[in-house]
């Protein structure tokens, strides 16, 4: 059944509306996490933060992730991705909105709330993309799964947008905005139906026939019924540790990458605050090139997935952001013609940066086999969480954790900082080139005979 999904060559109309819908839900949910990037830099000063406090809120989200990513993965294998995704999306748009009643001061209250923010974000990503790519022919999966995640620097730079033009006092406003995403819920229930390829393995032919039929739009009687081959026995999370390359692969190049970007774009608003002493507002709207940056490396590096590989393209990932970060570093204090050198090279490094995210996670739900697609998508994101904990809060221990957040604070240590940051890009970089696994041009059922061949050896 599935061979005639992948002779497909053009996708559509309902296959284009599982791609908007997760699309939709990519950039949502980074719009609510990344929030507490720019109402940080409202809040240091009247609140006296120091690096210290202000990390532990930043890091609160990343074990939020950590925890969502591996419990939400497990449960999409076992109950569905679409009932799956609508908890998700459910869980971090009402944990934004009760931000918006943080109490004056209520820094340990904003930290609770963010882990929250974070356990649903780091379940919707897990469960997404291999959602759509279950829907998608091979020749077009790599494309499709860098576009899903294409979308992260709009929700990102939709934060920055908002941040610029708020009165100071009225910061809460953004977080009552994150509950917005909560309505992509009606569209999901809408236009997503169950993978066809979870219900195969779960032996309900018949759905996975309608479902498969309906993003064809076809007549479901002129599709084979998927034969007993299909079907696949389900795994529990030891089995993740029978696929030793893919557990490296996923776990390290997620923790890498995800440590040099969170460190980046968690700490950058109130880095440019600190640093070029601008206002909060002024540093919102400098974002917005650091994402537009973004956007267009998650375009290219879709693009070169299908052309020069999983592989290759993970490699100039970790090759382009590591070098570049740590040249910004070295440039924190310098000026280019009256324009801050700092800025200028951290928006170049968010092309590979933030654009290798198109290959981050796809290739990371790729590399497993169909029955543990989530559950291993899952633990890969979740170990790379540990980045969102020591990508902030490594980078306020190497400046002064004790240090108070404020303009007239010294920063000889930030070299050293952003050395720190793109050694993990570089680590990222070399784990996908040197022991990654090539899935291009590959369908999903072929990753699987030989994931399967490499697990019996």
């Amino acid at each position: 059944m599935f061979e005639l999904l992948d002779r497909q060559t053009r996708l559509t109309g309902n296959q284009r509306k599982i791609l908007a819908a997760a699309i939709i839900g990519d950039a949502l949910e980074f719009f609510d996490f990344f929030l507490i990037a720019f109402v940080l830099p409202f809040l240091i000063g009247p609140w006296k933060l120091n690096f210290g406090q202000s990390a532990t809120v930043l890091m609160s989200s990343g074990i939020g992730a950590i925890l969502g990513a591996y419990i939400w993965g497990w449960l999409a294998d076992k109950f569905g991705r679409r009932k799956v995704f609508i908890g998700t999306v459910l869980n971090f748009s009402f944990a934004t909105g009760l931000l918006y009643f943080t109490p004056d001061n209520g820094w340990i209250y904003l930290t609770i709330m963010r882990f929250f923010v974070g356990f649903g974000v780091g379940g919707l990503y897990c469960v997404d993309l291999p959602l759509v790519q279950e829907f998608m022919p091979t020749s077009k999966r790599g494309y499709i799964g860098g576009l899903v995640t294409c979308v992260i620097p709009l929700g990102t730079g939709l934060g920055a947008v908002l941040a610029a033009f708020i009165p100071a006092d009225q910061w809460r406003l953004l977080f009552a905005i994150g509950v917005l995403p909560a309505l992509l819920v009606l569209l999901v229930r809408i236009w997503v139906p169950e993978s066809p390829r979870w219900l195969a393995r779960q032996g309900r032919g018949e759905e996975a026939r309608s479902a498969l039929a309906w993003a064809l739009e076809v007549d479901p009687k002129s599709l084979p019924m998927p034969g007993p081959v299909e079907a696949t026995v389900q795994g529990g999370w030891v089995d993740l540790f029978k696929y030793p390359r893919s557990l490296l692969v996923s776990w390290l190049g997620n923790a890498g990458a995800q440590t040099g970007v969170y460190g980046l774009t968690l700490w950058a608003p109130t880095l440019f605050v600190l640093l070029l002493k601008v206002s909060p507002q002024e540093a919102a709207k400098m974002m917005i090139l650091c994402t537009v940056s973004g956007f267009i490396g998650r375009l290219s590096f879709s693009w070169f997935s299908e052309r020069i590989g999983r592989r290759n393209a993970g490699g100039l990932l970790g090759l382009g952001a590591g070098v570049l970060t740590i040249v910004a570093g070295q440039n924190y204090d310098v000026m280019w013609m009256g324009v801050s050198a700092f800025w200028i090279l951290l928006a170049i490094t968010y092309f590979f940066a933030d654009g290798g995210f198109a290959i981050v996670g796809p290739y990371a739900a790729e590399i497993w086999p169909s029955h543990l697609k989530t559950s291993g998508m899952g633990s890969a994101y979740g170990f790379g969480g540990i980045g969102k904990i020591i990508g902030p809060v490594g980078l306020a221990l190497i400046v002064g954790s004790s240090n108070y957040v404020k303009p007239d604070v010294p920063l000889p240590q930030m070299p050293t900082a952003f050395l720190y940051l793109g050694c993990w890009f570089l680590m990222a970089g070399a784990v996908y080139y040197f022991f990654g696994l090539e899935t291009k041009g590959k369908s999903l059922e072929q990753i699987d005979r030989e994931l399967a061949a490499g697990a019996a050896d």
